[in-house]
């Protein structure tokens, strides 16, 4: 039953936030279960796009914070990309202000210059950034846990005081809607198309002037097509239409895209937020509940340091 107690700490969601969040507690020496609706391998992150940039993400500062703490991580992490998932990749944020970006990111990616004719129509960014292939990364994360001596349940839970743990890190995502409830919490429809790679080792994200977005993002011999941003759409279901215009926007950056043969499709629910809902909350039975959701399109983002300091309220 969902008040069985069950060690020191319980993490509620079993996505890269709550995965990560555990990795980190568990490390630090808590006794961590992680109670997941879903495998790793069917939750929201396992879709993700996965480029570290902060998008669609409040407060702007705190999330800047997380992101820079969070690519010190990725960086060591692209040591061993095979195992990780993690590489640091080149390509080009379109319509992006190289001033903007230099003020907060500029010491920690010195490499950031403006984009040239060849490599971008318009104005745009060359960066080099960690790209994350999360059908590697995500389970790569649940084994570092299960090292860490951690564990994972699938199991649903009813609602947050149920969990009889000392102490509860809610990182539910946009279940958070339900379980808290919070019902500032919304979805953003993302749908992405997989096609075999064309030989296209760099990435690219821009944005039309109809305001449509396209990114293609190069993990070896797939290459991930995006892609939408779709408020308050709950349909996970791929919508073909879409997915051809996906592909003719992408392929207006990189023709080779055109003949490119589909993979597969993925859509995938990021969980909005005006803010980041990064805070603890005593309870009244002693117990002790922290908010760590509402990350919006930078999850993977802002994920190591988010968790460090969730697990810094969790100790507080």
């Amino acid at each position: 039953m969902d008040s069985e107690l069950s060690g020191d700490v319980v993490v509620v969601g079993g996505g890269v936030i709550g995965l990560t969040t555990a990795v980190v507690l568990a490390e630090r020496g808590s006794r961590v279960r992680v109670w997941t609706r879903d495998p790793v391998e069917r939750t929201t992150s396992s879709v993700a796009g996965a480029l570290w940039w902060p998008y669609r993400i409040e407060p702007v500062a705190s999330a800047r914070a997380w992101a820079l703490r969070s690519l010190e991580v990725y960086e060591a992490l692209a040591a061993d990309p095979d195992r990780t998932g993690v590489r640091m990749v080149e390509g080009v944020l379109g319509e992006a202000d190289l001033d903007k970006a230099r003020a907060w990111a500029g010491e920690r990616l010195p490499g950031l210059r403006a984009a040239t004719a060849e490599e971008y129509t318009g104005a745009g960014l060359w960066a080099r950034l960690p790209l994350v292939d999360m059908p590697v990364h995500l389970p790569w994360l649940r084994q570092r846990l299960l090292d860490a001596g951690g564990t994972i349940e699938t199991r649903t839970v009813s609602g947050l005081g149920a969990v009889g743990a000392p102490v509860v890190i809610n990182c539910t995502g946009l279940g958070a809607r339900e379980l808290v409830p919070d019902a500032s919490v919304k979805p953003v429809r993302g749908q992405l198309v997989v096609v075999a790679n064309p030989g296209i080792r760099t990435w690219v994200v821009s944005t039309g002037g109809d305001g449509e977005m396209a990114y293609f993002f190069p993990h070896a011999d797939r290459l991930v097509l995006g892609g939408t941003a779709e408020d308050g759409v709950w349909s996970t279901e791929p919508d073909p239409a879409v997915a051809e215009a996906i592909v003719g926007r992408c392929a207006a950056l990189r023709p080779e895209i055109a003949g490119a043969r589909v993979l597969g499709h993925r859509v995938g629910l990021r969980p909005a937020r005006d803010a980041v809902r990064l805070e603890r909350e005593p309870q009244p039975d002693g117990r002790v509940l922290v908010h760590n959701y509402g990350h919006g399109g930078a999850g993977v983002t802002v994920a190591w340091g988010c968790a460090e300091e969730a697990a810094g309220l969790a100790a507080s």
